[in-house]
């Protein structure tokens, strides 16, 4: 198994338990990391995955053959960065950065997301784990000006790294 920093010993249990799944349990675990159902089933043709490597390798591949129809499938399931979607542990866990922030900020994240949405047609989305409300507006200052093509492209990266963080999270958790 590659080593991860945060693998719990029982990391290649829950691969496995998630490669022997039955078909609409695993569609059911995958769909919660990403809302792309061509993503879901791109990832599930690859199993049994022999390490997290792998998994994470079916992630990256699964991403790259994405449409733009599929990306906006996978957009679908994030809320707007400021706006967590309330009772969504998932959503506050990835936005906790936006938690106590002064509202002025948080009022000058709302206008920035609307002018990218305007711009784009979909929501702003970036891996916002560990980012602060501060850097999550830089970066999507510093997007604004990118053409539909170019933001795609990193819209596509960004689903990459919080889908990969949300499958790791899958085989680290603790059974309860």
């Amino acid at each position: 198994m590659t080593n991860h920093p945060h693998a719990s010993p029982d990391a290649a249990d829950a691969l496995a338990a998630l490669a022997a799944a039955p078909a609409a349990e695993l569609e059911k675990h995958l769909l919660e990391v990403c809302s792309s159902p061509a993503w879901a089933a791109a990832v599930a043709a690859t199993r049994p995955w022999s390490d997290r490597h792998a998994l994470l390798t079916a992630n990256l591949t699964a991403m790259a053959g994405l449409s733009t129809a599929d990306l906006g499938d996978a957009m679908a399931g994030h809320a707007r960065i400021g706006k967590p979607k309330p009772g969504d542990a998932t959503s506050e866990r990835e936005q906790a950065g936006i938690h106590g922030v002064d509202s002025a900020l948080l009022d000058e994240l709302h206008e920035a997301n609307a002018a990218y949405e305007a711009k784009f047609g979909h929501v702003f989305l970036i891996c916002a784990t560990g980012r602060t409300a501060a850097t999550m507006l830089d970066a999507l200052r510093e997007r604004f000006p990118n053409d539909a093509a170019t933001e795609a492209e990193i819209v596509r990266g960004e689903l990459r790294k919080i889908n990969d963080i949300r499958l790791n999270r899958i085989l680290d958790e603790t059974p309860s």
